[in-house]
């Protein structure tokens, strides 16, 4: 009979200890389609120096020496600059979670590029919600596939 108690007590011991061990949610870190940490690297790893672009595949036509030349700055508000020592064109950029856009995607993370310039000029090729492919301290490379006729982009950063 004291084995029966014994093991009863024992036997309960553990149903408590392993309820109040397990937890249904964890606090202590981003969950696997939380992607605050990437852009947040992402954004600190941009606004470091200056930038240039070595590849821009704009469906299929290779139109990277439109910008040789130009250095890119990253402002951490927000202000992307491109300068080439005589011209000077100025936008917006930011990085966000595609599920926060109207992309047809929405689990990655969107790297945005606006320059108020009109149509015909080289930059305007640049604004877009472009996904995130690869990031390194050195190096971003974006793509973008077009909804109307299915082209695919590249855009590839590098820092100077």
């Amino acid at each position: 009979m004291k084995n029966a108690f014994f093991y009863s007590i024992l036997l309960m011991l553990s149903f408590s200890l392993m309820s109040s061990s397990c937890s249904s949610s964890d606090d202590n870190g981003p969950t696997p389609s939380d992607n605050s940490v990437v852009i947040a690297e992402v954004t600190a790893t941009v606004e470091t120096g200056t930038w240039r672009i070595t590849n821009y595949i704009d469906s299929g036509q290779n139109e990277t020496n439109d910008y040789n030349g130009y250095d890119f700055t990253f402002s951490d508000n927000g202000v992307l600059t491109a300068n080439n020592g005589t011209n000077t064109i100025t936008g917006t950029w930011s990085v966000t979670d595609s599920s926060n856009s109207t992309d047809d995607s929405n689990d990655d993370i969107d790297f945005n590029i606006f320059f108020p310039v009109p149509d015909t000029n080289v930059f305007e090729d640049l604004n877009d919600d472009w996904d995130l492919v690869i990031y390194t301290n050195t190096k971003i490379e974006l793509i973008d596939i077009s909804g109307g006729n299915g082209g695919t982009d590249t855009l590839t950063f590098e820092m100077n």
